[in-house]
């Protein structure tokens, strides 16, 4: 049963969210998106809880208030707190080199700066620290955000793919990837990664169990997320969205969707040995908020205390070299750097609002997105099932209406 602690009621308030409640049911009348949950948090009060459309569009049943989604890279935060409560009992420390504890990264090589192909590599400089895996500064690369480039050839050319290959285990998985050379010297910029993945692994190695078992212990049971993990049994299928993708993977607005992801027959159905820190866990708005929750009070929720205050102060401190940046090929993320697991709001764009400053966030692939605004005082979560999803003008839409509202 999932306790008192994961109830969503809303507290009474004179806010009108009725300009968010149509903006985001647009994106469903217009078939741009399939469903969506969206909610506001003061401090770690609920102000605003809504979902809109449908479970799958064949049936169009409503979406349930227990629907389960996939997460996406919404897991990395769960991954990224998972291994600084290790952190905290001394197992490591951040400038503590990677390969003390997974010897396999202590031989990489490094793509020379300008490489035109694999073979053009160097030494390291500087060894793969464990801050680095936190932040995605180590060098690392996914293998698909930038699919000419000479690095991602080189992922998928080496059998190094997180999209199609659930069938092996963490260990094999980061045993592959340390035979590929790394992007850049680590430390000397950001790049988005498997890094976190990497860091599910060194949760085994230093904890000795493994990673879903060492989540369940740590994180989901005593926080009751009851519905959190990395498949969906037979008997909460009926809960599980269908995730859909538009017709057109180039135009975000454009209508129409054709179904990607099967909630009974699909890749979510049956446990998978790859128990991906990165992107492998399915949660449900409840248990997610759940988790968020005990980060904005500082480590703790209900009688459960998973970090102390002081090292979530420490995931939100920037941990780039001076000059560097979030970036992405695709997406624009100006005055963002990174922590210890999070992205952070460094400086405000000019339509920013002034309490969005030291904002930290993530976001999943399927369009799951959260989001703390300790000067604003306010918290946001948005979800839908779209692949792909990340950063779709839908969850920029629910953030500024959410400051506008709330903020």
């Amino acid at each position: 049963m999932v306790g008192t602690i994961n109830e969503l009621k809303s507290i009474g308030h004179d806010l009108d969210f009725a300009p968010l409640h149509k903006a985001m049911n647009r994106y469903i009348e217009k078939d741009i998106l399939s469903c969506m949950t969206t909610l506001v948090l003061r401090g770690t009060d609920v102000l605003d809880y809504r979902n809109y459309g449908y479970m799958d569009l064949e049936s169009r049943t409503p979406l349930r208030d227990d629907a389960i989604f996939r997460m996406y890279s919404n897991t990395k935060l769960v991954t990224s707190v998972a291994l600084m409560m290790l952190f905290e009992e001394g197992r490591f420390g951040l400038e503590d080199e990677l390969a003390r504890f997974m010897p396999e990264w202590g031989g990489v090589t490094v793509l020379k700066e300008g490489a035109s192909d694999a073979s053009d590599l160097e030494d390291l400089k500087e060894p793969i620290r464990i801050r680095h895996i936190l932040s995605h500064s180590a060098g690392l690369s996914y293998g698909f955000i930038e699919p000419d480039s000479v690095i991602d050839r080189t992922y998928i050319e080496g059998g190094l793919n997180v999209l199609a290959d659930a069938s092996i285990t963490l260990e094999e998985f980061c045993s592959l990837a340390a035979r590929l050379p790394l992007a850049y010297q680590p430390g000397t910029s950001w790049r988005y990664s498997v890094a976190t993945d990497v860091c599910a692994r060194l949760v085994e190695v230093l904890s000795g169990q493994m990673f879903d078992e060492y989540l369940f212990e740590h994180i989901f049971a005593p926080l009751k997320m009851a519905d959190t993990d990395f498949w969906v049994p037979p008997e909460k299928s009926a809960r599980f969205t269908t995730m859909y993708a538009p017709v057109d993977l180039f135009d975000a607005m454009k209508p129409g969707m054709n179904k990607a992801d099967d909630p009974v027959a699909g890749q979510y159905s049956t446990r998978r040995a790859f128990l991906s820190g990165g992107g492998g866990l399915v949660s449900t708005m409840s248990d997610y908020i759940t988790f968020i929750r005990m980060i904005v009070n500082g480590g703790e929720w209900g009688d459960a205390r998973i970090l102390q205050s002081e090292t979530l102060d420490l995931m939100r401190t920037n941990q780039l070299a001076a000059g560097v940046g979030v970036a992405f090929p695709m997406w624009a993320m100006p005055g963002t750097v990174f922590g210890l697991g999070f992205a952070l709001r460094e400086t405000l764009g000019p339509d920013d609002p002034v309490v969005a400053q030291d904002e930290y966030h993530w976001g999943g692939m399927a369009g799951t997105h959260s989001w703390m605004a300790p000067v604003a005082g306010i918290s946001g979560f948005c979800g839908t099932q779209r692949m792909p999803g990340f950063w779709h003008p839908f969850s920029h839409e629910f953030k500024a209406l959410a400051y506008q509202i709330a903020g």
